[in-house]
């Protein structure tokens, strides 16, 4: 019985295989033997060649900030192209904002080409939501309509100036000697790309405001995976801000004291679920429109608020001087004191 479990070794290794071995033997309908076997623990040993040879990862990878595996497809363009880096979308959300940006990269770094934020929406007259899916699709047509008119591309490549809901790509002209549409590649950092993610908002307004990014409708939200199919009515819901304005009915519905809470600053500015609509459909027009950046007005000087409490460097000169004066001070300290004691 025991011959078939124990394994084939010679005969001076089978009592020490015993002696590692557990027999345990459960009294069931049918006899069942069952060996366990024990494993000696082996602690391991950290050599000092093991800390001599011991290389740490990036910066960025250990404070958790890059995704390397990624950054190296997304940056490194093809050896026979000179002079001519891939442009990436890089998406970035915050608690309070959506920051897009069309960035290159090099060996000093990056270099950003366009940036928009959620931050200048209230610009164009959308002063809520502003890290919403809506907000995202909107700070993405921004960039987009900025970083093309930085290249000087926004009057051939417009994009889709009536969003629809459609799935579209921008392409080229057919035309001799035309130029061919801005290329960039979504770089969505350590984001979760989950179907209906605000990252595919961005990416979204950004194509659609005339940038050839390469994707499919797989991931926008109204994309059915069991069919296979994008349901064009749920995504233009989105991008006109539906989704929040069916939110805010059936909370008023639900739960008014809640609703009243929640959209407080909706209710203040008398901003409705009916006004929603065509509060984006103005806003993508002024987008459009004017794309360009223009800085805030700031209330106080902050640089010179800065340098108030900053001690000045005192120069060469200053600093003998400072020690004369000390040195003056301090001898006539002590002239008073010998008086005193006379």
């Amino acid at each position: 019985m025991w011959d078939s479990a124990i394994p084939e070794l010679g005969h001076g290794l089978v009592h020490e295989w015993f002696n590692r071995t557990e027999i345990f033997i459960a009294n069931t309908d049918h006899v069942e033997t069952t060996l366990l076997l024990k494993m000696p623990f082996v602690k391991k040993i950290k050599t000092d060649a093991y800390f001599s040879r011991f290389q740490v990862k990036y910066r960025r990878r250990r404070e958790g900030k890059t995704d390397y595996y990624a950054r190296k497809r997304l940056v490194t363009q093809a050896k026979n192209k000179y002079n001519a880096p891939k442009y990436r979308l890089v998406v970035r959300f915050t608690n309070k904002q959506v920051i897009v940006q069309v960035v290159y990269a090099r060996l000093q770094g990056d270099f950003i080409l366009a940036a928009a934020s959620s931050k200048e929406l209230p610009r164009y007259g959308i002063n809520h939501g502003l890290t919403n899916w809506t907000a995202a699709y909107a700070t993405g047509l921004l960039c987009a309509r900025r970083a093309l008119t930085k290249v000087g591309l926004a009057d051939k490549y417009e994009g889709v100036t009536e969003p629809n809901g459609e799935y579209s790509v921008t392409e080229a002209i057919e035309e001799d000697d035309a130029p061919r549409p801005f290329k960039c590649y979504l770089d969505v950092g350590l984001k979760r790309t989950s179907t209906g993610s605000r990252v595919f908002g961005a990416m979204k307004g950004a194509s659609d405001g005339g940038i050839f990014i390469p994707h499919n409708e797989k991931r926008f939200p109204g994309y059915d995976p069991e069919s296979k199919e994008l349901d064009a009515e749920v995504l233009k819901k989105y991008i006109f801000g539906g989704h929040v304005a069916e939110y805010m009915e059936s909370l008023e519905e639900e739960d008014d004291e809640r609703f009243k809470k929640q959209f407080s600053t909706y209710l203040t500015d008398g901003i409705g679920s009916e006004d929603i609509e065509e509060i984006y459909t103005n806003a993508y027009a002024a987008i459009r429109e004017d794309p360009s950046f223009k800085p805030t007005e700031k209330s106080k000087d902050w640089k010179a608020e800065s340098l108030k409490y900053k001690v000045p460097r005192l120069t060469l000169e200053q600093r003998k001087q400072r020690i004369a004066e000390k040195i003056e001070k301090f001898q006539a300290d002590g002239l008073d004191k010998e008086d005193d004691d006379e």
